[in-house]
């Protein structure tokens, strides 16, 4: 396939994660970059063999040489920079949390029906080798019928008094909202649809630079009958900083997972358990998620991770806080 061009707005740390993982694809994906500090754009376009750097983003929008943008600033400003390159007809990769409401994920899929173009939001959590290999051993009913889902991330890791994240209005929500969602769309997006949610947060702690609250547990039931449940926390310790085991457990075996997805350990009724490695060399799934987005741009089609996908993560956030507020577990509108 043709390379696609693609320009970063925004110069940070999730740039830099996007683009160490982009490495391996530079035959199909060309990047550049843009940010309010041009210096700092020619710093990461030197850093990782860009071919140009803007010194703002409506320099990078309206290139014409820039097949694609992919929106890697804090959500407070995803809404509008997302508009402003549909408007100018460029593809749109947004970074997750992509918008703080359900009405914004309305207004760009009208703005990106207009435009006939590919928006992807930038759950790589979707592509992980660990979430191909769970959605597979389900869809095989290697465990029977489904009973439980137990999904845990803990690790103590506190963001700087300077962090952008501590500041609401700026990251969209507190720490769940704005990290926690990738751990919601894993828990539903293997293959049962959670149907009903609730959850319960833990008094926030007092003191330290990071003022956000940083725990959440999140109760729900999924449309095949089983239940789960999902434990959120940047403030607990853990086993050497992360390394944590989900499960998901149904009458004829068991799934157990390191929740980063180093191993996945599954046991039958009969048989020995078997140890499975989804993979090591794209285990966070940015490749896969790139990979998708290029083909779905080419092809024509909407990629795995669309808007439409997105929107139905919102959905389930505004259930969980909407319980917050006392008003009881809620069903999911259908």
């Amino acid at each position: 396939m043709q390379s696609l061009h693609i320009a970063f707005l925004g110069c940070g740390f999730i740039t830099r994660v996007h683009s160490r993982h982009l490495r391996r694809l530079r035959s199909e994906i060309v990047c550049s970059y843009a940010s309010r500090d041009r210096d700092k754009a020619e710093q990461f376009r030197r850093s990782f063999g860009g071919q140009r750097s803007y010194a703002s983003y409506e320099e990078a929008i309206s290139d014409p040489g820039v097949d694609a943008v992919v929106v890697a600033v804090p959500p407070r400003f995803h809404l509008d920079l997302t508009l402003r390159a549909l408007e100018a007809g460029k593809h749109v990769l947004v970074e997750k949390p992509a918008f703080p409401r359900l009405a914004d994920y309305e207004t760009v899929l009208e703005a990106k029906t207009r435009a006939r173009t590919v928006v992807l939001v930038g759950e790589n959590d979707h592509y992980k080798p660990l979430a191909v290999c769970l959605r597979d051993l389900l869809k095989r009913g290697v465990i029977g019928e489904m009973v439980f889902g137990h999904f845990t991330t803990l690790v103590r890791k506190f963001k700087s008094a300077e962090d952008w994240r501590n500041d609401e209005t700026m990251a969209g929500g507190d720490a769940f909202f704005e990290e926690g969602i990738h751990w919601l769309h894993l828990a539903s997006s293997l293959g049962p649809r959670i149907v009903r949610i609730e959850g319960f947060r833990p008094s926030p702690s007092v003191g330290g630079a990071d003022t956000r609250a940083k725990s959440m547990m999140v109760a729900f039931e999924y449309d095949n009958g089983a239940v789960g449940s999902l434990y959120y926390s940047r403030e607990v310790p853990s086993l050497l900083q992360g390394l944590r085991l989900s499960k998901l457990l149904g009458r004829g075996g068991i799934i157990t997972f390191e929740s980063n997805g180093v191993f996945v350990l599954v046991r039958g009724d009969a048989g020995l358990p078997r140890i499975l490695f989804p993979g090591f060399r794209d285990i966070r799934g940015y490749q896969a998620m790139y990979r998708d987005f290029h083909r779905s741009i080419r092809e024509g089609r909407s990629p795995a991770m669309s808007l439409e996908a997105a929107m139905d993560d919102q959905r389930l956030m505004d259930r969980i806080y909407a319980s917050l507020k006392g008003t009881g577990p809620l069903a999911v509108a259908r």
